[in-house]
């Protein structure tokens, strides 16, 4: 189970031997190696080129190369903060076995060497490999801001948002920290990533405003070939993204490939079907949007429920992911430009409660619900509402921060012309 070996890494860093501590108990295999190192290329692949595409095709054309850009900076900024600061935070205790937050005994990767080992991998390539889910996790969060928000001001709410929340977050859940301490059940970054860039996404969009002319201009999606193009290398890449978490090739792996194709086709079919009765036809923006809301909330759960669980959880995200981005949306009144928290807040919260349900002793060792252990709804709820909170407060601390010394958003005549040309210089013919 991907939090048992986390939670072995994290007491081997608390103890001061990082991956040594690890390799006297294992050694390498060239297996969970070689899949290792594909599920790190491949989640990288989700945010370059796969997010980058897929949020540039849904923006209008004056906006594509800055919302591209976006995606392309997040990965190098986070990539070197992870180096930094990130991975010591989420995966050290500095010695006190702190269960909130790690410390800073491992910043610039100190300890880490060719031979150190966690479980049957190299450190380095499980280093890298979280290392990807630090830079995706800032990146889903541009969708909410996109049209609106400097660039300047962008890289530096990430950047502090990264190793502020997180990093934190994840230490709470996979370093060893209290909510897996707890038993919460996030076999691959339902809370993680999902609901933290959903709610920080939020807290975005409220506290930027709508952009100009929203409700009354044209704001359609400038090239859907794009978001298609995107969409579909997101839906490739997540085999890595769920399947790589259960730290090797073995069957864990091949269980978790297989719940998410399930539910990432369900949930695009229930997107479509809702869609369809409701506003008379199937888009092609829809059935996209439904297949990434399959994949989010199957993520917590890939490791724990099996076909049939999977199934069930793709066709109530597809529905409810569907309302998030649109009801409740209008409901609420904010402009989340490209629905961050319709899919990944609402999509992260659905599938971590119905983990709880549906999670099966054989498959992932934690009964759910529905094998009579109801308390473990409850330890998913508890986990959701501690990260909402904890995410939502310091989040808007950081934007307030910002807006108060340099300023969020880009001036009026910024955003009417486009941010391509204003902030980079550029435009695309």
């Amino acid at each position: 189970m991907r939090g048992g070996k986390i939670f072995l890494l994290a007491l081997g860093l608390a103890l001061g031997g990082a991956g040594k501590a690890l390799a006297q108990e294992a050694a390498l295999d060239s297996g969970d190696t070689a899949w290792m190192l594909t599920s790190t290329a491949l989640v990288l692949m989700m945010t370059i080129p796969g997010l980058a595409i897929f949020y540039a095709g849904m923006v209008r054309k004056k906006n594509v190369l800055a919302t591209a850009m976006q995606s392309f900076a997040a990965a190098c900024l986070m990539s070197v903060l992870w180096m930094v600061a990130g991975y010591s935070i989420a995966f050290s205790d500095g010695g006190g076995l702190n269960p909130f937050v790690g410390g800073l005994d491992r910043a610039f990767l100190a300890g880490m060497g060719k031979d150190s080992l966690v479980g049957t991998i190299p450190e380095s390539v499980f280093m890298t490999f979280q290392m990807t889910f630090a830079i995706i996790t800032p990146a889903l969060i541009t969708g909410a801001f996109a049209d609106r928000m400097k660039f300047s001001a962008m890289l530096i709410f990430l950047g502090g948002w990264m190793v502020l929340v997180y990093a934190p977050v994840t230490h709470w859940v996979w370093g060893g920290g209290f909510l897996g301490s707890a038993g919460i059940l996030d076999f691959a970054g339902g809370t993680v990533v999902h609901i933290n860039a959903g709610v920080a996404g939020l807290m975005t969009a409220i506290v930027l405003g709508r952009r100009r002319g929203y409700g009354t201009q044209n704001m359609a999606p400038h090239n859907l070939v794009l978001s298609v193009v995107g969409a579909s290398l997101l839906w490739v890449g997540w085999f890595g993204f769920n399947a790589g978490s259960a730290g090797g090739a073995n069957g864990a792996a091949g269980m978790a490939m297989a719940v998410t194709q399930v539910a990432a086709a369900a949930s695009a079919l229930s997107w479509m079907a809702a869609e369809w009765v409701l506003r008379g036809k199937p888009s092609v923006l829809g059935i996209i949007s439904g297949a990434v809301a399959g994949l989010v909330a199957i993520t917590p759960a890939s490791g724990f429920v099996d076909p049939m669980g999977a199934l069930i959880i793709g066709l109530v995200a597809g529905a409810a992911c569907y309302w998030g981005a649109g009801g409740l949306k209008r409901m609420m009144g904010y402009d989340d430009s490209l629905d961050a928290f319709g899919v990944h807040g609402v999509g992260g919260i659905v599938g971590a409660i119905l983990t709880g349900v549906f999670a099966l002793e054989a498959i992932g060792g934690t009964k759910g619900l529905m094998e009579g252990n109801p308390g473990q709804v409850v330890t998913q709820i508890e986990g959701i509402l501690a990260t909402v909170v904890y995410c939502a407060i310091v989040s808007f601390a950081i934007l307030k921060g910002l807006d108060a010394t340099m300023g969020l958003r880009v001036d009026e005549e910024t955003e009417i012309v486009g941010l391509d040309i204003n902030l980079h210089g550029e435009t695309v013919q």
